[in-house]
């Protein structure tokens, strides 16, 4: 944290980066104090055979209550960003303070808000996360998203 008390802020382009490893390095960083703010979820990646992680995120919607097994499951997020948040979040303590003040540094956005364009420069990407080391194949979050039934607009279209 800076002089004043308010948290330094990391501005993260998830480009070409792995789920999973993206979201550790910045659970790592909430927890020590920065403001995370990051751009682009629709284009990160989970590495794996395409099929198997659609099958992998479908199967998670078919969980159901023994109270009350035609009442619907547990709601998952189906947006990007939201998939996104909801990986960080499950990195997190959230039962603790720590974590859940933690948890409220962070924001996730699909393509890039006009008020941050002036700041491309400032964009980082995790060398440790870069999805071009992956000999296999993959699928982006925006093509995942589109499978489980995701209807809302890409920013990055212009549509």
């Amino acid at each position: 944290m800076s002089k004043q008390g308010t948290p330094k802020t990391i501005i993260v382009d998830a480009t070409n980066q792995i789920l999973g490893r993206l979201s550790s390095i910045v659970a790592k960083k909430l927890l020590e104090g920065y403001k995370v703010i990051i751009v682009n979820a629709e284009k990160a990646v989970v590495s794996g055979e395409p099929k198997r992680v659609i099958m992998g995120y479908k199967l998670l919607e078919r969980v159901r209550t023994l109270r009350n097994p035609y009442k619907g499951g547990i709601r998952r997020p189906k947006a990007p960003d939201r998939i996104l948040k909801r990986t960080i979040r499950g990195m997190l303590p959230i039962e603790k303070p720590k974590g859940r003040n933690a948890y409220k540094r962070l924001r996730v956005y699909i393509g890039v808000p006009e008020d941050l364009i002036k700041k491309e420069k400032e964009f980082i990407r995790f060398r440790e996360a870069d999805a071009s080391r992956l000999q296999s194949k993959f699928i982006t979050l925006l093509e995942l998203s589109k499978h489980l039934g995701w209807r809302g607009a890409y920013v990055g279209q212009g549509k």
